[in-house]
């Protein structure tokens, strides 16, 4: 339930606080006055879309903030969102938009963005528009609010993601047939070039490994004569490095017995032989392991021409041949997924079965809600001063309405068409909405189908802007009355014109204009009490001038 609302440079409202209580709640006031306003402002706290025109003129901003009383529903959601407030049973939704129209929103204090307003708002109003009998011509329109009334909103959600599951489903298999023959030739050569490939086996760092051996082979002779001229200076000839610097290392140990001076000399090339003693036994050990080998050296080279030349031929680095080895690896294995026929058709036959069960079920759902809306809509069509009318919801199987667009099992909605059907009287046949019912009689059917609808629908706040227009007399009474019930079980605001609607009101709020002294025009909401109210129906009652007679007639409707 709404409990406050508060304005603040909303157009032509510069500040306003309002509190609200349960029961039926109706604005009345001139045309002009700011009533329809006030509901939009709210909405703009609900979701709604704002521009920078809705800042009243010359300030920084507007300002929007609205309480609403929590249900089971929106407290479960705020928790889910982490934006719940353990301290109130009440939910803060604010909204500010600045003068070159940019727009930020809070929920219970905490930054939200416009889809959680909405999702929240959705849990909590229910606005029926001054022109919810205009979107009845619409069929979309139709089978929205049908679907919402009966409850089969999550079911035909449901429904459209497995008619495009399985629509995405015959596209693939389509898409497979169409390319197959492309897909076969590629995948013949991927066959060959993998045939190659397996046969070749590169390895990875094969090719930097094969061409260092082939240089150690190619240069083997070098190498070892390097080597042994190297272990010939160091440790094998008659005047080699290692046993003179050895000899000359003990002399000196000796002699820095005599002269610790000579101890420095003697620290720095006894590492020095040490050094000389590792290189030497490393230079045996590779010499061990080096031999002259032509075969090896041949295997070498036939094995990097292999290599080189299947690089030329896939237009690839030669080391980059065992990754081109395994992508062709996955792209056969790809190809023969896309390719396998059995799969997607199990795929689709899966998807239309999934599909049909669910449409199935709507319909039949459809079906059962399409008799209860039907004839509750019937019976407020006699209340509404159209005594013999009738009203209809048909299920019109698509292949009826659209066989040359339509698949012929159905489509994203299910398998028919809803389309609303009415009888002005009783002597006339049924026939769409959308091309027999006249402004009033739209408007008292869009009313009915609103009334009606809300009732089955959980949301605690009803809102109904205007949508009392194109009716009158006996009929606004009834609509008053109807309002008024709707109140018992429910928070109802409405916006009217009606002195008969007006008058049902458990509470009466008056919109005004009124001049300031800078010359601007600002909106007042007044709370009236039984003698305000009295002058406010007989207002809207006679117009400018009221008379004993327009007061009298006025506190007879009050008195109802």
């Amino acid at each position: 339930m709404l409990r406050h609302l508060s304005i603040r440079d909303f157009v032509i409202v510069t500040t306003l606080e309002l509190e609200f209580e349960p029961g039926f709640t109706v604005f009345s006031g001139e045309t002009g006055a700011g009533k329809s306003i006030l509901i939009d402002a709210l909405a703009l706290t609900l979701g709604a879309r704002a521009d920078a025109t809705i800042v009243r003129i010359g300030q920084a901003r507007a300002e929007i903030t609205a309480e609403f009383t929590l249900s089971d529903h929106a407290r479960h959601w705020l928790a889910e969102q982490a934006l719940d407030d353990t301290e109130h049973d009440s939910v803060l939704l604010r909204r500010l938009i600045d003068a070159s129209g940019r727009s930020r929103a809070f929920i219970n204090g905490t930054p939200a963005t416009l889809t959680q307003l909405r999702e929240i708002g959705e849990m909590l109003v229910d606005l029926h528009g001054q022109h919810a009998h205009q979107l009845l011509m619409r069929p979309q329109a139709q089978r929205s609010l049908f679907d919402l009334h009966a409850g089969l909103t999550p079911l035909a959600n449901e429904t459209a993601q497995a008619w495009r599951s399985w629509r995405d489903a015959m596209n693939a298999t389509q898409t497979a047939a169409d390319a197959n023959r492309e897909m076969q030739l590629e995948r013949e050569q991927l066959i060959w070039q993998l045939d190659e490939f397996d046969q070749l086996a590169p390895q990875l760092g094969e090719w930097d490994a094969v061409n260092a051996e082939h240089r150690r082979l190619t240069h083997a002779a070098s190498l070892i004569q390097s080597v042994q001229n190297a272990l010939e200076i160091l440790s094998e000839s008659d005047q080699a490095m290692l046993p003179q610097l050895g000899a000359l290392i003990a002399q000196l140990r000796a002699q820095a017995q005599i002269d610790d001076q000579l101890a420095d000399a003697l620290a720095a090339l006894e590492p020095a032989e040490i050094q000389i003693s590792e290189a030497v036994h490393t230079l045996n050990h590779y010499a061990q392991r080096l031999e002259l080998d032509p075969a090896r050296l041949t295997q070498t080279e036939t094995r990097l021409n292999a290599l080189h030349s299947s690089a030329r031929k896939f237009r690839v680095p030669p080391e980059a041949l065992p990754a081109e080895h395994a992508a062709r690896h996955a792209r056969l294995a790809a190809l023969d997924a896309v390719t396998d026929a059995e799969r997607l058709h199990a795929d689709e036959t899966y998807a239309r079965t999934h599909y049909e069960k669910l449409a199935q079920q709507l319909s039949k759902a459809r079906a059962q809600a399409a008799q209860t809306l039907s004839a509750a809509v019937t019976a407020s069509m006699q209340d509404l001063s159209m005594a013999g009318g009738r009203f209809e919801v048909a299920l019109v199987p698509l292949a009826q309405t659209a066989p040359e667009t339509t698949h012929p099992l159905g489509n994203a909605h299910g398998f028919e068409h809803i389309e609303f059907r009415v009888a002005s009287h009783a002597s006339v046949p049924l026939r769409p909405l959308a091309k027999v019912a006249s402004g009033g009689e739209l408007a008292r059917i869009s009313l009915a189908l609103s009334v009606i609808t809300s009732t089955a629908n959980p949301t605690p706040t009803l809102i109904f802007d205007e949508v009392d227009s194109g009716i009158g007399g006996a009929v606004a009474e009834v609509v008053g009355r109807l309002l008024h019930q709707l109140g018992q079980q429910r928070q109802v605001l409405c916006v009217t014109h009606l002195p008969q609607v007006a008058a049902r009101g458990d509470t009466h709020l008056r919109v005004t204009k009124q001049a300031t002294s800078s010359e601007q025009v600002v909106s007042l909401v007044t709370s009236l009490d039984q003698h305000s109210r009295v002058e406010e129906i007989a207002r809207m009652l006679g117009g400018i001038e009221i008379t004993a007679t327009t007061r009298q007639h006025a506190q007879e409707m009050l008195a109802v």
